[in-house]
C-alpha cells in the first residue's frame, strides 16, 4: 500500500533536530537563543471579575489540542527543534485529549474536566495568569488563565472588544493566519516555500476560488450592503479586529517577539530585524473565509465523474439496467441510512427527476481535466510537483470534501437532570498550530466562549453563549453544479445565451527559492484559470461531437463573506434566546453545515446553505447544458445570486428525542452530494449507542461522552459488516487451518468490541493487533474480489473514483490522508453489507441492483471470502503498514496514530488514534435567562 507523505509540509527541514542545517545544530542553538531571548509577554498578573451571565452552573467544558499558544519566537522554535522544549500553552491540551481514549471507561461527571477544560465564563481570581490592555487601550482587557492560556477578552466598547479579539488572535496564531491568507490568494509557495505539498495546497484552493483583489472587495461590499445595520456593524467589527491584528504586528516587530517562522522563511532578519510583516487588510479575511468554506462547507461537485461512471454502467449493462445499477450504488435516498432527523419528516432536495432535462453527458473517453499550471520551471516542474498537482486536482474536483465532525444531543426528557446534554464539535484535522483557536469574548452585543478559525475570530464560531451552546458538522448537500458550455471561435470562447462570449483569464504567478525552513530548490509556475459566467472551467470534452468546457458553479462562490451575519447573531445574547432564534441565526450562514443547539430546556437542529432552486427536470447529479432553460431559477450571473429553497425546506427540528450527526444523511429524501449514505455509515456508531442511552433514560454528561469515546475507537467495518462476513465464512465448517485461525482471531476481536485501542495507556500496542491487521489487509482484497468480476474492470474503477473503497486510520489514500484521525467516512461498507446480506437471504431494503459476491451463490461467495482471507492472514504487518517518515514498517499503532501536522516551526508528539472532533464541547445548562 503506497503512502502519501504525512504532512502539509511547510517546514520539511524543521522536522527533527538532525535535519536542521549545520549552523542550527544543538551547540549553536544555545548561543542563538541567548541572543534572541526577548520579553515574550507584556502582560502582568491581575484579578478578573466573576461572571454573572453564566447559566451553565460549571457544567460546560471544551478541549482543543494541542494548545492555545500557536506562536513561537525564533528562540522557541530552535529550542523545540533541538530539544523538544515547548512554549507555554503550546501542548497542554494534547495530553488530556489523548488520555480519554484509555480513560473513558471509568468516566464520571466529576472527572470530565480531567479530559476537558472548564469553559465557564470568566477566570477565577486565583487562576489569572496575566492581564493586558492591548496598545494601552482603556476599553478592553485580555485576561489569560493559568491552566490553558486561553484569552478572555472583555471590552467596554464594541470597537475595543473587537480590537482585543484581533490582538489576541495575532498573539496566538499570527503565522498561521498569514499562511492561510496566502493559501486563499493562491500565493503560498511565494510566501512559505516551494515544497510539493505547498504547491498542491495552493493549487487545490485556487482552482475553486480564483479571486482577484476586486472580487474579494466586491464580496465585502455586497455583504455589507445586503444586511442593513448588521452589515454595517460587521464591517465596523472587521475593521476593529484588523486594527488589533496590525497593532500586534507592529508591537511584536518593534519588540522582536514576532513568530520565528518569519525569520526561517526569509521575511525577517534575525540580526538586523530588516524585513516586514505585512499588515492585514479586509480582503484577507475573505481569502481566509474562502479556504474554510471550501474545506468544510461547500457540498457538491463530482458531476462529471458521476457521468463517467453512469456511462460505464450503461456500456456494461445497457441503458436501462445500467442506470438501475448506477442508482443502486449512488444510494441517493437509501431507506436503511442513518438519519439526523429520524422522526419521519421528509425534506426533498436533489432527488432524481422523473424526466431529466438538459443533461450534457460527455462522449466516451473525451473528458480531459483543465490544466491549472503553466510555464513551470525548476521544482515547479519536477516529479514531486506533478504528483502534488494531480492530488490537488482530484481533491478539488471530487464530491467527497473534507467535511467531518460529529454531534450527540439528547433531550432533557431522557437525562438524569431533566436538562438537555450535548457532546459535539468539528473534526477539522490536527495541525500545529491548530486551525481553530479558543477564546472568550464579552462586550456590547457579544457574549460567547468557544472556537474560531484563526484570522476569522471576530466572533466565536462554535461554542457557547450565556445560556445556550451550538456546534456544527459538515452536511454536504449539493450547492455546486456543472454546466457544459459549447465552444465557439476557439477553445476560449463559448456560447452564452446564443452569443459567442470570451472567457475571462485569471492567473497567479508564483516563484520561490530555498530558505532555512524549506530547502526546496528554486522554481516557479503560473496558475491560470478560465472563467465563464457559469464559473471556472474544470474539464474539456465533447458532447455529441461538439466541443465543450465543463464549468463549476457554486452558490457560495463570490459570497464567502455572507456568513458573517449568522455568526454575529450567534454571539449576540439579545438575538439568540430560544431554539427558533438560533435557527433564524444559522439561516444566515450560506455554507453547508448541520447546526445543533442546546439550552437548559430545549434542543434544536438546522441544516444551512444556499440551496439553489434548479430548473424543472434538472438532475443535480450530472452536468447540464449552459443554457437559459437549465439555469438556477432567477439566477443573476453578475452577482451569482438565485432563488434558494426556503428555510422550511431545509431539514430542521426542535426537541427531537435525540440528534446524532457524523456527516450522515440529514433526513428522508434529502440527498447529499457525496456517495456512501447507505446501510452502514459511521453515523450508525453514534446512533446505535445514543439510542440505547435514550431508551434506558437517565443520560448524564459522562454517559454521553462515553458513547462518543466508545464510537471513536470502534472499527466501523468490524462492528457493522464483519458479523455477516463471518456468517458466510462459517456457513460451512472452515477446514483450512490458516483461514480457521484468522476467523478465530477476528471473532475474538469482534466479541471484545471491534475496537482499535491500546492494551493499556501508553503501550503503543493494540489489543487484538493481529485481528486488526487481518481486517486491514482483507478489506481491499475482499471488496475487489466481490465486486470487480460482476461489474467489470472499467465500471469497478469508475465507481472507486466516485467512492473510496476504504478509509482506515492508517490509510493514505482517503480524502483525509494518513495520521489524520478522521476515519470510516468514505468506503464501500454499505455495498458489502447489502450484497452479503442479500447472498445470505436476508431482507435488504434498497438492495443493490445485482448480486455480486460469487454471482449470488452462497458457496461461491464463501470461496471468495476464504481465499482472500487466507491471503490477508499471510500478509505481513510491514506490508499492511509500510512505514513513512514518522513510523517504521510494521508499526501498527504508529501507522494509525494522529499527528499534529506542522504548519509552523513547533512540533508535537503523535497520539493514539481516536475518531472524534478536534474541538469538542460537553454542555449541560442548568438555567436560562
Amino acid at each position: 500500500m503506497p503512502r502519501r507523505t504525512r504532512h502539509h509540509a511547510l517546514f520539511d527541514k524543521l522536522r527533527t533536530p538532525r535535519k536542521l542545517p549545520g549552523f542550527l545544530k544543538a551547540a549553536s542553538v544555545c548561543v542563538l537563543v541567548a541572543g534572541l531571548l526577548s520579553p515574550l509577554a507584556q502582560a502582568t498578573p491581575a484579578a478578573a471579575a466573576t461572571a454573572s451571565n453564566d447559566y451553565c452552573g460549571g457544567q460546560c467544558s471544551d478541549i482543543l489540542p494541542p494548545g492555545e499558544n500557536g506562536n513561537a519566537t525564533l528562540a522557541q522554535v530552535l529550542l523545540n527543534q533541538a530539544f523538544g522544549i515547548q512554549p507555554d500553552h503550546a501542548e497542554d491540551q494534547l495530553g488530556p485529549y489523548n488520555n480519554l481514549a484509555t480513560g473513558y471507561s471509568s468516566l464520571t461527571d466529576a472527572k470530565i474536566n480531567t479530559f476537558f477544560n472548564d469553559s465557564s465564563f470568566g477566570v477565577a481570581s486565583d487562576q489569572v495568569a496575566s492581564t493586558e490592555s492591548p496598545a494601552g487601550r482603556s476599553d478592553v482587557t485580555i485576561v489569560r488563565d493559568k491552566k490553558t492560556g486561553v484569552p478572555h477578552i472583555t471590552g467596554t466598547t464594541r470597537y475595543g472588544t473587537e480590537f482585543g479579539a484581533g490582538y489576541a488572535a495575532a498573539e496566538d496564531r499570527l503565522w498561521l493566519m498569514d499562511v492561510f491568507r496566502h493559501v486563499g490568494r493562491g500565493q503560498l509557495t511565494t510566501f512559505a516555500g516551494g515544497v510539493a505539498s505547498n504547491q498542491g495546497l495552493e493549487q487545490e484552493f485556487y482552482r475553486n476560488a480564483p479571486y482577484t483583489e476586486a472580487d474579494l472587495q466586491a464580496q465585502i461590499d455586497n455583504a455589507v450592503a445586503s444586511n442593513g445595520a448588521r452589515g454595517q456593524q460587521a464591517l465596523a467589527d472587521a475593521n476593529a479586529y484588523l486594527a488589533g491584528i496590525n497593532s500586534y504586528i507592529d508591537a511584536s516587530d518593534s519588540g522582536r517577539y514576532f513568530p520565528g517562522e518569519y525569520v526561517l522563511t526569509g521575511h525577517k532578519d534575525s540580526i538586523t530585524n530588516a524585513g516586514t510583516i505585512d499588515h492585514f487588510k479586509i480582503t484577507d479575511l475573505v481569502a481566509l473565509a474562502s479556504v474554510i468554506g471550501t474545506l468544510f462547507g461547500s457540498g457538491g461537485g463530482g458531476e462529471v465523474n458521476n457521468a463517467i461512471s453512469l456511462l460505464a454502467a450503461q456500456e456494461k449493462y445497457g441503458v436501462t439496467e445500467g442506470t438501475k445499477v448506477w442508482e443502486s450504488f449512488r444510494e441517493r435516498n437509501d431507506p436503511e441510512a442513518a438519519l439526523t432527523v429520524h422522526n419521519g419528516e421528509s425534506f426533498p432536495y436533489g432527488t432524481k427527476p422523473s424526466d431529466p432535462q438538459g443533461e450534457a453527458l460527455p462522449d466516451s473517453g473525451s473528458v480531459t481535466t483543465e490544466p491549472l499550471v503553466y510555464d513551470a520551471t525548476g521544482t515547479g516542474a519536477d516529479q514531486s510537483a506533478s504528483a502534488a498537482s494531480a492530488a490537488a486536482t482530484a481533491t478539488a474536483l471530487s464530491s467527497a470534501k473534507r467535511g467531518m465532525s460529529n454531534a450527540l444531543v439528547v433531550s432533557g426528557k431522557y437525562t438524569a437532570s431533566g436538562h438537555p446534554i450535548a457532546v459535539f464539535g468539528p473534526q477539522t484535522g490536527y495541525f500545529a498550530p491548530q486551525l481553530l483557536m479558543l477564546q472568550e469574548i464579552q462586550g456590547p452585543g457579544i457574549s460567547a466562549r468557544g472556537a474560531s478559525f484563526a484570522g476569522l475570530s471576530m466572533y466565536v464560531e462554535l461554542g457557547r453563549g450565556q445560556d445556550y451552546a451550538w456546534s456544527a458538522t459538515t452536511s454536504g448537500q449539493d450547492i455546486i453544479d456543472s454546466y457544459a458550455v459549447e465552444l465557439c471561435q476557439d477553445d476560449y470562447h463559448y456560447l452564452y445565451h446564443g452569443t459567442c462570449t470570451a472567457m475571462d483569464e485569471v492567473e497567479q504567478k508564483n516563484s520561490w527559492k530555498p530558505t532555512t525552513a524549506d530547502g526546496t530548490a528554486a522554481g516557479s509556475y503560473t496558475m491560470r484559470v478560465w472563467k465563464t459566467k457559469y464559473g471556472p472551467v474544470q474539464y474539456r470534452a465533447t458532447v455529441g461531437g461538439k466541443k465543450v468546457a465543463y464549468t463549476t458553479l457554486r452558490s457560495s462562490y463570490m459570497h464567502e463573506a455572507d456568513s458573517i451575519i449568522g455568526f454575529q447573531m450567534l454571539n449576540d445574547p439579545d438575538y439568540v434566546k430560544s431554539p427558533a432564534t438560533f435557527q433564524s441565526a444559522v439561516q444566515h450562514i450560506n455554507f453547508t453545515f448541520n447546526w445543533f443547539y442546546a439550552d437548559s430546556s430545549h434542543t434544536a437542529y438546522y441544516n444551512s446553505g444556499n440551496n439553489p432552486v434548479r430548473a424543472s427536470g434538472v438532475d443535480p447529479e450530472f452536468p447540464v447544458w449552459g443554457q437559459a432553460a437549465y439555469e438556477w431559477q432567477n439566477w443573476n450571473p453578475t452577482t451569482n445570486t438565485a432563488d434558494y429553497t426556503p428555510a422550511s425546506a431545509h431539514p430542521n427540528s426542535i426537541d427531537q428525542d435525540y440528534y446524532i450527526s457524523w456527516n450522515n444523511k440529514q433526513a428522508l429524501n434529502y440527498t447529499t452530494a457525496s456517495w456512501g449514505d447507505g446501510s452502514v455509515h459511521r453515523g450508525n456508531l453514534l446512533d446505535d449507542r445514543v439510542k440505547k442511552l435514550v431508551a434506558a433514560g437517565g443520560v448524564t454528561r459522562s454517559s454521553l461522552v462515553k458513547a462518543m469515546a466508545d464510537a471513536s475507537l470502534t472499527d466501523l467495518r468490524a462492528e457493522d459488516v464483519l458479523p455477516d462476513l463471518l456468517k458466510v465464512v462459517n456457513s460451512s465448517t472452515v477446514t483450512d487451518s490458516t483461514a480457521a485461525a484468522a476467523v478465530t482471531k477476528l471473532q475474538t476481536w469482534l466479541t471484545a468490541g471491534g475496537k482499535r485501542t491500546e492494551t493499556s495507556a501508553g503501550s503503543k500496542t493494540y489489543a487484538n493487533a493481529d485481528a486488526v491487521r487481518i481486517l486491514d489487509a482483507w478489506w481491499p482484497l475482499l471488496v475487489k474480489a466481490e465486486f470487480q468480476p460482476g461489474l467489470g474492470a472499467d465500471l469497478y474503477t469508475a465507481f472507486t473514483n466516485n467512492l473510496y473503497i476504504d478509509e482506515t486510520p492508517s490509510a493514505a489514500h482517503g480524502p483525509t490522508g494518513s495520521h489524520a484521525g478522521s476515519s470510516f467516512q468514505y468506503g464501500w461498507w454499505s455495498y458489502v453489507d447489502k450484497d452479503i446480506r442479500s447472498v445470505l437471504g436476508q431482507s435488504v431494503s434498497g438492495p443493490l441492483a445485482e448480486q455480486y459476491c460469487g454471482g449470488g451463490s452462497l458457496s461461491s461467495c464463501r470461496d471468495i471470502l476464504i481465499s482472500t482471507l487466507k491471503t490477508a492472514a499471510g500478509t505481513s504487518a510491514s506490508t499492511v503498514y509500510p512505514g513513512d517518515s514518522l513510523c517504521s514498517a510494521g508499526d501498527q499503532w504508529c501507522a494509525d496514530s494522529i499527528v499534529q501536522r506542522t504548519l509552523g516551526g513547533i512540533k508535537h508528539y503523535n497520539i493514539s488514534w481516536q475518531n472524534r472532533p478536534t474541538f469538542q464541547q460537553v454542555v449541560e445548562f442548568t438555567s436560562h435567562r
